[in-house]
């Protein structure tokens, strides 16, 4: 945990010296808040010195003393930048949040000047234009020239005179709105206003461990603010755990309607409005763009990609609307007509329906319900699995070491290890919910894989963020399949970066292309619905009996009704954010962001648009996320995981030879060119016929 006393005298700021923690990962234990600030500015220091010594070094431009040398430097501002945001989204700590918006500018001009440094673009030029006389250059050291010449070339290096000024202005306004979107967000959901408040007589329908935990969260927020507790009280909240099962099993339609508004109307008004600030991030990207020579932002920012142009994307988006359209429409008139036999001839199926009817016709349907499943995935028997998942695919194993530092009571520190024995890495696992913590689950790292000239490989510290539902006292955490399937996708994240085995950082783990990155964590979802992985661990946490067969097979079943919808609702958010980013004129202050998006989505629009409900304004992925005119990568990747896990299905789902494969992929990082590491791996390009089967789409 953090440390936050603050008076020990003559000690050194941990964030700066070598850590003491095992395998040198971050001593959060020692850590003290005033010590983040200290150790950025420091690292620009460092790091400013680093350059000076290359663009000052009076030898020739080489790869050696130029590209490597600038790939390998800022190590000590990266650690302390991870450290400060990766904390800042797990803790919700609002004293994280301010030193995060101080050094957010100093970070962004820091990066820009870099970029703009003609000293350093002039030697990185000469590299480029002269690589073709070095015989003795790897593939990887060739990318790396490459990538690097593109990096700077596509991010203002070569712009003159005042245009320079203007794009170090537009990326220090970009990431500091950035920041501010992100953390509106965050704050927002511990909004008060935001919150359900529910008698034990309106909870019909609502599972007994739901029940329990909207019961201990009631208790929380009332002794927080010193009141006292009213047993007939339960809250409910905008995070998922809370949010979704109230969605999904509600019988109080008023409520349900109430919560989905309140979900639905966050950070339009009041101290946390994004509504401005989501217009002007797009427009400073608008410029952004213009000044780099193209019509608009998805032009700028696809360079680079595996889609290249805005025109693919479209085109991906549109076939997948195509031939999903009518399924999706053809399972919304059956919920509605199932839910007509109990609501009425009148009942119109809205936003606020859809889940609680899917889940009673899928239950009545297939004689199924996720609630069915939960008794089978207790947390730790699911660790284990999913965590054996790796092991049967690629032969690692995972060891807890209680010694590793955590900065929260509720992480938990692993070492990983390869096939052979040799150590990998180590995972950080941080499954529960808490107040102030960011939803939804990611992936990240505080501190990549690389190797030296000697092929010494640094250790990656990769780490996993969940929002699962806190175990009350003894209770067993059961995780819904939903639950389970994020903790697949997102441990998928973290294998590319504990496998990685690049040379260089710039090619470690998942620096690949945004949309090859989804590719290893969607491929791990596959598992999900085989028995032959689930027989592993997924096992009844009271009887110990295996799933049976023929819950699997309805669950199965289950997942295939809901397909279409939920493809639907996915290439929303990609209309959505390709309309952000592909406006070519501003966004006037007047513009009525709820008719923008409403006008965005009509072509795949399922539901009617809810007046005074947008996602706009609560849209991280593009807005703070790293996503922007990327949201696409996500239905790219499904194509590639569902065509990758085909060659599984015909060789057997823990195929070695093909796991070998596979696992090759994972190891490369950014180093080769991604269509050509899947080639490789599967033979051909990929198509979307492995994903409409799997979906069950058999029609356009």
């Amino acid at each position: 945990m953090t440390v936050t006393d603050a008076t020990a005298a003559g000690r050194q700021n941990p964030l700066l010296v070598a850590s003491k923690a095992p395998f040198n990962a971050v001593p959060f234990d020692k850590i003290m808040t005033s010590d983040y600030e200290e150790a950025i500015k420091q690292g620009i220091t460092s790091h400013n010195e680093e350059i000076d010594k290359i663009v000052s070094n009076p030898e020739q431009p080489s790869f050696e003393n130029t590209i490597v040398a600038y790939d390998r430097s800022g190590k000590l501002l990266t650690s302390a930048v991870l450290t400060l945001s990766n904390l800042e989204s797990a803790m919700g700590d609002t004293v994280l949040m301010d030193i995060m918006g101080r050094v957010t500018p100093l970070i962004s001009e820091h990066q820009t000047n870099l970029l703009l440094n003609e000293k350093l673009w002039d030697r990185i030029k000469k590299v480029y234009e002269t690589r073709e006389s070095r015989t003795d250059l790897t593939p990887e050291d060739r990318r790396l020239i490459d990538e690097t010449y593109k990096g700077f070339a596509l991010n203002g290096a070569n712009l003159q005179g005042k245009d320079r000024e203007t794009y170090r202005r537009l990326q220090g306004e970009a990431s500091d709105l950035s920041v501010k979107f992100g953390q509106n967000v965050s704050n927002e959901l511990s909004n008060p206003a935001l919150r359900l408040w529910v008698k034990e007589d309106e909870l019909s329908g609502i599972p007994e461990g739901i029940r329990t935990a909207a019961r201990e969260a009631a208790r929380e927020v009332l002794a927080s603010e010193g009141k006292e507790d009213d047993k007939n009280l339960y809250l409910f909240t905008m995070y998922a755990p809370s949010y979704v099962p109230f969605m999904k099993y509600s019988d109080r339609r008023d409520l349900r309607e109430k919560l989905w508004k309140m979900y639905n109307s966050r950070n339009i008004k009041g101290e946390y409005s994004n509504i401005d600030v989501l217009k002007n991030i797009a427009n400073v990207r608008l410029e952004l763009a213009k000044l780099m020579g193209k019509d608009n932002y998805s032009q700028f920012k696809l360079q680079g990609t595996m889609a290249d142009n805005p025109e693919a994307v479209m085109n991906l988006l549109e076939d997948l609307r195509t031939h999903y359209s009518e399924p999706a429409r053809k399972e919304m008139a059956e919920i509605e007509e199932y839910a007509r036999k109990t609501e009425g001839a009148d009942f119109k199926l809205m936003p606020w329906d859809y889940s609680y009817w899917y889940d009673k016709l899928k239950n009545d349907k297939y004689a199924f319900n996720d609630e069915v499943m939960k008794p089978y995935f207790e947390l730790q028997n699911t660790i284990d699995g999913v965590f054996g998942l790796a092991t049967r695919l690629y032969g690692y194993t995972f060891k807890e070491n209680k010694d590793i530092p955590v900065y929260h009571p509720d992480v938990r520190a692993y070492e990983v290890f390869d096939s052979d024995g040799s150590l990998l890495g180590v995972l950080y696992a941080d499954f529960f919910y808490r107040t102030g913590k960011s939803p939804g689950a990611w992936m990240t790292e505080f501190r990549g894989e690389e190797k030296d000239d000697d092929g010494k490989r640094t250790l990656p510290l990769i780490s996993i963020v969940c929002n699962f539902s806190k175990p009350v006292g003894d209770e067993a955490v059961l995780l819904t399949p939903s639950e389970v399937e994020t903790f697949l996708h997102e441990f998928g994240h973290a294998l590319h970066g504990l496998s990685a085995q690049a040379k260089y950082p710039s090619f470690a783990g998942t620096n690949v292309y945004h949309d090859f990155v989804e590719l290893f964590s969607q491929f791990n979802e596959n598992y999900l619905t085989e028995k032959e992985f689930l027989d592993g661990f997924a096992r009844h946490y009271q009887t110990g009996e295996k799933m049976p067969e023929e819950l699997l097979a309805k669950f199965e079943e289950s997942k295939r009704f809901g397909a279409a919808y939920a493809c639907m609702r996915q290439l929303g958010f990609g209309y959505l954010d390709m309309a952000f980013h592909t406006i070519d004129t501003p966004l006037e202050a007047t513009v009525d962001v709820e008719k923008f998006e409403e006008k965005a989505q009509d072509p795949v629009r399922l539901f009617e648009a809810v007046e005074g409900t947008v996602i706009s304004p609560s849209f991280g992925h593009i807005f703070s996320g790293g996503y922007a005119s990327g949201y696409y990568g996500y239905k790219w990747s499904e194509v590639l995981d569902a065509d990758a896990f085909a060659a599984f299905k015909e060789n057997g789902i823990f195929d070695k030879a093909t796991a070998d494969r596979f696992k090759k992929m994972l190891r490369a990082g950014g180093s080769v060119d991604p269509m050509t590491l899947y080639v490789e791996f599967r033979g051909k390009q990929p198509t979307t016929e492995a994903l409409l089967e799997r979906d069950g789409i058999t029609e356009k």
